[in-house]
């Protein structure tokens, strides 16, 4: 199949060289300064078709390919200019030929030739005109953002541009439910797109714009074809297929509805094909769109989920899932001064995990292999109301109220062998974990602009957390030796609940001060504190039935914490030439109580701590970012409950009261490009952080089963981690891109009493070409190495990839997806082979409402995937059943 993709394209690749004539040059001024980012596109005078358009370089060079022997009207536009159309009849040569704009004005003409150019530029903002990248075959705002240049989605549905994260996915200016991209992006329909706007150096407040470094803060704007303002659209999807042993189905509606005044969307979808539109872990890290409000603040108070380390899916793949979901976004305006927005996310879905795995402990090689039966019931809430009053440029009054909900329970079935001393011993093992934990995050801002040299911003945040998981383990053998422990069972049925509360409100004032236009000071006033109580008992379920409560105080916790952190930073912002600097500076002084066991422990002290920020603005899309800062990392109550705790059935944990905070010196660079020229985009960056002090782990192991303890390490912590992609386009319908990632870190702990250092070296290269034709088949092809690297053992991944995509007879889209993996460890005892080839085909008649398609899901009918993943202490490599192969015929109805 591979070679079939590459000779396609090599084929194509050969009859357009042959067809073609270049036309460049340069676009100037009357004074013949070059002018970057003009605008060129040529029509062809028979077709009416745009054949080719261009944006000059920071040079003004431009270049068109065109057809040979044809009549063009070439059209330049560049903002503040008068138009320009240049009448051009090509032979077999290339042709040359500089142009020169008038600037006696702006026409309408020259702004409606910006608007139907397939990527414009206009200040922060890049606009792509969504038809010009289409082919067919596309049917969601996936589809279409993967074919823009500069535009990339990775496989947990996250839009990057630029190497950044979009943040924001907006259409018409209303939030897509804000702090997640992937409801938009796998739901928006592909044919609703009108323009997709990428938002650079993005600020929410636009009073603030230009006083904070937002060079990292991207957002999307989608504008929708006039035909879907003002009128319900969407479409309805039902499906009905087999399996090798089982029916499928699927039914997923979708509603949208958009107006000036307010904005509803709808997403439903009941399937049992593997579709996740949430995971559990999209749940957990939904953000809801609040900031990290704190971070020039110095401090990292992170309060850690107890989430009893629920298991997670590959990348959707599952033995199966069944899931039930809907989902709606609000936005509506009462007046023009205030707009209520929010959103409400259901989910629910049974999952069926088999696995099997082998862990080897570091130090002593000891192992521990598990074949796993897992079963999870996950039911999901998120609920968001947030309300902006703007009555005037210089008032802004935001409120933000986020929820979030869920039940989770997870029972395991699992058979170990365990291999210690080169001793072997199997034992059947059944686990039960649940949890249904609630959170409530709360967001109060203000922004006031008293004159063009002062402005004040007020935030607070508040978070409740209450958190109660439940752990049991039923097992044969004996793990750890608890006190009022009873001993001598058939087996050893052990129990235990936890009780997690939080409390954490953040608060601070910022003052700007414009000492000139292009400096500014920054005073900041802030608080941070936290209240938090941490609850757990151990009880043990006997043979005959009785409960034995171990109430010794070691298998206990009642433990309240108090953490208050107060600071007053200072911040000043200048912009010289092509630099911008940023250098601050914050005083702290933090206070910290920790209620157990009888007695009150406490630590309290003053820290001055620096940061810095560079910018080199080397040319209007090429710059270079430094960032440096010094943080004071603060660990939680789960670290410092001195009491034991389950972490699970081999693993015992209790905590220090005693730990300190650990230092980390933060060290960023990053350097990007982006040439609208050739849409060549360069981007690389590095982070390196050393952290001192740091909170780190004292393990004891008996076997396979570990007793820890954390304690605050003398020795420093290192991670460095860079990555650079490189990318461009050729031509008129060719994309190729390059890219890298490498992450190293180095980790000192304690294992059996002795200094245990331990590194992993984790890297990825990914090579891919793909085209973009109207009326020809288009491939994409590529290969990814991913080689782990950990103290003792490497793994290696070899992924070469295909897709090919077509649209043909004006009725029919062809789609079809390969990957194939080859699996292996440095020593060839893990040498796994296994493919994944997926297709569907589409028939819709131009114009129609309905759309027939027959889709297939794992042809080759894989049984599994291999996965590793390295702790401090232990490598594991794991297999994972996936869900067999299965065809699926659907009907879609387009409102």
């Amino acid at each position: 199949m591979n070679k079939l993709y590459f000779f396609f394209a090599f084929l194509i690749t050969s009859i357009s060289f042959s067809q073609s004539v270049r036309f460049d040059g340069f676009i100037q001024d009357e004074q013949k300064n070059p002018l970057e980012m003009a605008n060129i596109m040529a029509v062809n005078n028979t077709t009416k078709a745009m054949d080719s358009y261009g944006i000059t370089n920071d040079k003004g060079k431009f270049q068109l390919t065109l057809k040979p022997n044809t009549s063009y009207t070439v059209k330049v536009s560049y903002l503040g200019m008068k138009s320009k159309e240049i009448a051009l009849v090509t032979k077999t040569e290339n042709i040359a030929q500089n142009i020169v704009m008038d600037g006696a004005g702006i026409e309408l003409e020259g702004v409606e030739i910006v608007r139907e150019m397939p990527v414009s530029i206009k200040g922060d903002t890049i606009v792509y005109n969504a038809d010009s990248f289409k082919s067919g075959t596309e049917k969601k705002l996936e589809d279409v953002l993967k074919k823009l240049p500069g535009v990339e989605v990775n496989a947990d549905g996250e839009i990057e541009v630029e190497g950044k994260k979009v943040s924001k996915l907006m259409v018409e200016g209303k939030d897509f439910f804000d702090g997640d991209t992937k409801l938009g992006v796998k739901n928006i329909p592909a044919d609703a797109i009108d323009k997709v706007q990428v938002l650079r150096n993005f600020n929410e407040v636009s009073a603030l714009k230009g006083l904070e470094n937002d060079q990292e803060n991207v957002a999307m704007n989608i504008k929708l074809k006039d035909g879907k303002k003002n009128f319900w659209f969407g479409d309805v999807t039902a499906g009905i297929g087999v399996a090798e042993l089982d029916s499928r189905y699927i039914i997923n509606p979708k509603l949208f509805y958009y107006s000036p005044k307010y904005s509803i969307n709808l997403i439903t979808n009941f399937n049992n094909i593997g579709e996740l539109p949430l995971t559990a872990q999209d749940y957990f890290k939904f953000t809801g769109g609040f900031k990290n409000m704190m971070k020039k603040g110095g401090s990292a108070f992170n309060v850690s989920s107890n989430d009893l380390g629920i298991s997670v899916l590959r990348n959707n793949r599952a033995k199966e899932i069944e899931t039930q979901f809907g989902a709606t976004n609000f936005s509506y305006s009462p007046t023009k001064a205030w707009t209520l927005s929010g959103f409400g996310i259901l989910s629910s879905s049974k999952t069926d995990l088999e696995t099997k795995s082998q862990t080897t402990i570091l130090d002593s090689g000891d192992e521990q292999k598990r074949d796993e039966q897992t079963h999870q019931k996950n039911n999901l809430g998120l609920f968001k109301l947030s309300s902006t009053y703007k009555p005037n440029t210089k008032f802004q009054f935001d409120y933000d109220i986020l929820t979030k909900l869920s039940k989770q329970n997870e029972d395991t079935d699992l058979l170990r062998e365990s291999i210690v001393n080169n001793v072997s011993d199997a034992e059947s093992i059944f686990t039960a974990k649940k949890q249904d934990p609630t959170s409530i995050n709360q967001n109060l801002s203000l922004y006031y602009t008293q004159s063009d040299k002062n402005v004040f911003a007020f935030e607070m945040q508040h978070l409740y957390q209450d958190e109660n998981p439940f752990y049991n383990a039923n097992l044969r053998t004996q793990p750890f030796d608890l006190l009022g422990y009873t001993s001598g069972q058939n087996r050893n049925d052990l129990n235990q609940n936890r009780f997690v509360k939080t409390n954490k409100i953040d608060a601070k004032l910022d003052y700007y001060y414009m000492v000139t236009p292009k400096s500014n000071i920054n005073v900041t006033i802030g608080n941070t504190y936290s209240h938090q109580n941490f609850n757990s008992h151990i009880f043990q379920i006997l043979d005959n039935g009785d409960r034995n409560d171990l109430n010794d105080s070691t298998n206990n916790n009642d433990v309240n914490y108090n953490f208050n952190d107060a600071f007053l930073g200072l911040h000043y912002k200048i912009l010289t030439g092509k630099f911008t600097f940023t250098p601050g500076v914050s005083l702290h002084t933090y206070q910290m109580t920790n209620e157990q066991l009888g007695s009150n422990y406490s630590l309290n002290f003053v820290k001055v701590l620096p940061d810095f920020f560079a910018l080199y603005q080397i040319k209007k899309s090429e710059t270079l970012t430094y960032n440096f800062s010094l943080t004071n990392d603060f660990t939680d109550i789960n670290q410092l409950a001195a009491g034991k705790v389950l972490s699970d059935y081999s693993s015992l944990f209790h905590g220090n009261r005693t730990l300190e905070n650990a230092t980390s010196q933060v060290h960023s660079l990053r350097y990007f490009k982006y040439n609208m020229f050739n849409f060549e985009n360069i981007f690389a960056n590095a982070t390196y952080t050393r952290k001192v002090d740091a909170v780190k782990t004292k393990a004891d192991f008996d076997g396979i089963n570990q007793t820890s303890v954390p304690y605050n390490s003398n020795l420093a912590d290192e991670t460095f981690s860079g990555m650079g992609t490189y990318g461009r386009s050729f031509l008129k319908n060719y994309k190729a891109s390059a890219s890298a990632s490498l992450n190293w870190s180095k980790f000192n702990n304690i294992q059996n009493e002795k200094i245990a250092t331990t590194e992993s070296f984790v890297q990825s290269y990914t090579v891919r070409a793909s085209t973009n034709y109207k009326k020809l088949p288009n491939i994409e092809f590529g290969y990814n190495l991913l080689v782990n690297k950990y103290s003792g053992s490497t793994f290696y991944t070899d992924k070469p990839f295909a897709r090919l995509d077509y649209y043909f007879l004006d009725s029919f889209s062809f789609v079809s997806e390969y990957e194939f993996y080859h699996y292996y460890n440095g020593n060839k005892t893990v040498d796994n082979e296994y493919d994944f080839l997926s297709a569907s085909l589409i028939y819709q008649k131009k114009n129609s409402k309905w759309e027939y398609k027959v889709s297939a899901t794992n042809l080759l009918n894989t049984k599994f995937l291999n996965d590793d993943s390295f702790s401090q202490f232990s490598t594991r490599v794991s297999q994972y059943t996936v869900q067999p192969r299965y065809i699926i015929f659907s009907m879609k109805y387009n409102l």
